[in-house]
């Protein structure tokens, strides 16, 4: 056997160990794998099978899976490592044709295909499956047909909550139906959400198997993707759903919707709740995290087991290595995304930092097109928060921008500039820009001016007059703290005897019961900290301010918010459309009167619209030249003499904090094994005992909230003086070969992920996006495209020369001579650095 053939073939024996299949080595014992020396394939053995095969010449095959019984379960043809797997895909169909197999699997020891001969095309896998698996697998029998052709219609989900609602006395009387409707939580489909599941009908018509929904916050993404569900489960277009959420508090908000909507005919469960019964429901929750500790999704589930995968906010829980996660599982996929491309359509990358987070989430959301078949920027459905408004389901916010002369001047491009002494008394000019505030840079004045600003202009609750309902967007937990405060002190004095320090609520993830309080705080609870405090006969919670940093953002619904303040700069495009998303639901206050009479007084009370207030341009940073409905001329401070003139000079800021750049240099250090020298790994482990033991670290990453814990980690734990910790000094402590992130370290000690990957590994993840993507056929040369893409990214001299086309050079060129550039064929020399530029970040790859 060649010798890459032979190290083909120890992979595929690897494999197929590790998914629980039995070897055989021709001395008996139980097996349910027949290596090729057992199976030839001839008109005597077809006959001993009892089945009336097509007559093929004679042959062996590589790999016979059997089943418990013996009986021929998977075909197996195996190829050298230098060959595409799809070379032996006839020869495997009508092997697989003559044993009565269902299944085949192909493979070079690198790359493996799944194919179901009874629907569709072979599909990349990373894992075989397992036995148990593919004989469940065995009862799945897909029908398109049976889905296309499905009448999906406005009850569809009303129809399984209530199968005879129709004939029921109340749904007949119009003057009682729409309370009928309320008391029994039936829930119709909106035309768009109605047009949205018949998208993926058509789109199942056409042969495709995967779709993008990009539906605006507040347009009931849930309620679609339960109707979505039920059309495959019903149809026999899928055994069992999967649903990746990526926060923890959107595991059990998806739980407790789809029990709501499908509970009569499926039942759902949250994998952590449910992990030894989670194979007896039809619908698995769980977060992409939870299914990353360790690899865990590689250990305890076969690609098999789910035959549609629903992402959640697709572009958060299938980036980088989530995305492992999603791909592994064979079957149908649907994205679900509030953040449209268009957002970022006026961004020119070529122009920005690649560190820049709108550009990292450039990347992604090119990433997330791209993974879901919608190359061309149409996702599958698309319902924007211009249509929820034009059709009246949704509300757009009024947008304030509330500027001060401090955050202004952080805004610019010279930053807020300072005179500062050093430790001799030298003075020197410092500037700051607003990612500096409340880290860097301290004000209470202009936090005493933002709270003002917005208690004077804040829209008030229509039924009650007291300051609508809002949440609050702080810089850190210590700057919510310090919101909290003054918000408490000036409520005293606007509305004496109305509050006792309740006013506003500090819900951030250091405060115990902070997810309770977000519940307390719902439209449906209405009861934070009280209720009632103006009208007795009028619910609504006593607290009228939430000020958070990371928490209510992502799927937090509550339909009364009047007022969104942005007391903090965004970076991520995600997060500003997500937080501008809490405002946008309609909603009527008139049904939190509790009071018969006055509510037949008062009569219909609809939210009309919802303030936005912008401290920090953070329209203007994602939206050139926004056009602001309000703008806001917020006074300067001024300082003051003791006879209360004013002195003429501005107010000079409270506190400043100079925080110079690491100038330690780093030593290089000399290789002396694997494990490092001992003072690494004491360096290391110190730190990884520093941030274990640490409560609030912990839970915040138990809770995945990493804008919290990395915020944490950067002002408390890392470059002090005790041990100057850098990421780049953990990296050599770990000798890593590229650069990591803080976080990629942080979820490497709490076993988020078993490693750190290397640069090697790092590669082979994006060549295996990139061939999962455009899938070579048989005539391309795999080890050749995988050497161009890998030069490509390493590279930087090469991807130079192949950027600005001076192809000549590359006679010259040791790593990528012509000769062999020339070899490529001339679909992926175009192909291949376009995708680079698009989908891979480079500077992961950075040693």
């Amino acid at each position: 056997m060649p010798p890459k053939e032979a190290k083909a073939r120890i992979r595929i024996n690897q494999l197929l160990e590790e998914a629980g299949w039995r070897l055989t080595d021709g001395k008996g014992g139980p097996v349910n794998v027949l290596l090729e020396s057992h199976v030839k394939i001839t008109e005597t053995l077809q006959n001993d099978w009892g089945e009336d095969y097509e007559h093929i010449k004679d042959g062996y095959v590589d790999y016979l899976l059997l089943d418990e019984k013996s009986y021929p379960l998977i075909v197996l043809e195996a190829k050298s490592e230098s060959k595409n797997p799809l070379v032996g895909k006839e020869q495997a169909r009508k092997y697989a044709r003559s044993l009565g197999c269902r299944f085949v699997i192909l493979s070079n020891g690198n790359i493996h295909y799944f194919w179901d001969l009874e629907s569709g095309n072979p599909y990349i896998i990373t894992r075989f499956p397992e036995p148990s698996s593919v004989k469940g697998y065995l009862s799945y029998k897909p029908s398109p047909e049976a889905l296309v052709n499905e009448a999906v219609n406005d009850d569809y989900i009303a129809r399984t909550q209530m199968p005879g609602y129709a004939e029921h006395p109340d749904w007949r009387d119009e003057s009682a139906r729409s309370e009928f409707m309320r008391r029994n939580r039936l829930r119709f489909l909106r035309p768009y959400q109605l047009k949205a599941v018949r998208s993926i009908q058509e789109a199942v018509k056409e042969g495709k198997t995967r779709f993008l929904f990009e539906m605006a916050t507040g347009t009931g993404k849930t309620l679609t993707s339960a109707a979505i569900i039920k059309l495959f489960l019903r149809t026999g277009n899928a055994r069992r759903v999967l649903f990746l959420v990526d926060r923890l508090e959107l595991e059990d908000q998806a739980k407790k919707a789809f029990n709501e909507y499908l509970r009569n005919d499926y039942q759902t469960v949250v994998y952590k709740e449910r992990r030894d019964e989670w194979r007896r429901a039809e619908i698995v929750v769980t977060t992409v995290q939870s299914l990353l500790y360790n690899d865990k999704y590689r250990q305890l589930f076969s690609p098999t087991d789910f035959d549609l995968v629903i992402s959640d906010e697709a572009h958060r829980s299938i980036g980088g290595n989530a995305r492992a996660v999603f791909e592994y599982f064979i079957g149908y996929k649907l994205g679900l995304t509030a953040t449209p491309k268009d957002y970022l359509k006026k961004l020119d990358p070529d122009r920005i930092n690649p560190n820049d987070q709108r550009e990292y989430e450039r990347r992604i959301l090119l990433d997330t097109y791209r993974t879901f078949g919608c190359e061309s920027g149409h996702p599958t459905f698309r319902y924007s928060l211009i249509d929820g408004v034009r059709d009246g389901y949704l509300i757009n916010p009024v947008v304030v921008d509330a500027r001060t002369d401090i955050t202004t001047q952080l805004l610019s491009d010279k930053g807020y500039a300072v005179v500062l002494k050093d430790e001799k008394g030298k003075e020197e000019e410092e500037s700051f820009f607003h990612r500096d505030f409340e880290k860097k840079f301290f004000s209470e004045d202009t936090n005493r001016l933002f709270c003002e600003t917005f208690l004077k202009n804040a829209l008030r609750d229509p039924v009650s007059g007291e300051i609508g309902k809002t949440i609050v967007f702080a810089v850190s937990q210590h700057h919510a703290a310090k919101l909290t405060q003054v918000f408490n002190r000036m409520a005293d004095r606007m509305f004496p005897g109305k509050y006792n320090s309740d006013f506003a609520v500090q819900v951030t993830s250091v405060i115990p019961d902070a997810q309770q309080f977000t519940v307390n705080f719902t439209d449906r609870n209405n009861n934070l900290m009280g209720t009632g405090n103006f009208l007795p006969w009028y619910r609504t919670s006593k607290a009228r301010v939430c000020v958070t940093v990371g928490m209510m953002t992502t799927g937090y619904d509550c339909t009364d918010i009047l007022n969104i303040c942005l007391m903090r700069p965004i970076f991520s495009p995600t997060d500003f459309v997500q937080i501008k998303g809490r405002g946008t639901r309609k909603h009527r206050f008139d049904e939190q009167i509790t009071d018969a009479e006055k509510k037949k007084e008062i009569g219909p009370v609809e939210k009309e619209k919802f303030k936005l207030f912008d401290f920090f341009g953070n329209c203007e940073y994602f939206e050139e030249k926004f056009n602001y409905d309000e703008i806001l001329k917020l006074p300067q401070r001024r300082k003051k003499k003791r006879d209360g003139t004013d002195t003429g000079d501005t107010v000079t800021l409270s506190e400043y904090e100079y925080t110079d750049e690491d100038i330690l240099k780093i030593m290089e250090e000399q290789e002396v094994g694997p494990l490092g020298m001992k003072v690494d790994r004491m360096f290391f482990e110190k730190f990884e005992d520093t941030v274990k033991d640490n409560e609030f670290i912990r839970k915040n990453v138990e809770e995945h909230r990493w804008d919290i814990v990395l915020d944490y980690v950067r002002q408390n734990i890392m470059n002090k003086p005790e041990e100057y910790y850098t990421p780049d000094k953990l990296r050599k402590a770990l000798k890593l070969d590229r650069k990591v992130t803080l976080q990629e370290i942080l979820e490497y000690i709490f076993g988020l992920i078993p490693r750190i990957k290397s640069k090697e590994e790092l590669l082979e993840d994006e060549f295996y996006k990139f061939i999962t993507d455009y899938k070579p056929d048989d005539t391309d040369d795999i080890r050749a495209l995988k050497y161009f893409f890998r030069t490509y990214i390493l590279d930087e001299n090469v991807r130079k020369i192949i950027n600005e086309k001076r192809f000549a050079e590359l006679a010259v060129n040791p790593v990528l001579p012509l000769e062999t550039y020339r070899s490529i064929p001339e679909r992926w020399r175009r192909i291949i650095p376009e995708y680079v530029q698009d989908y891979v970040p480079l500077h992961r790859f950075a040693s």
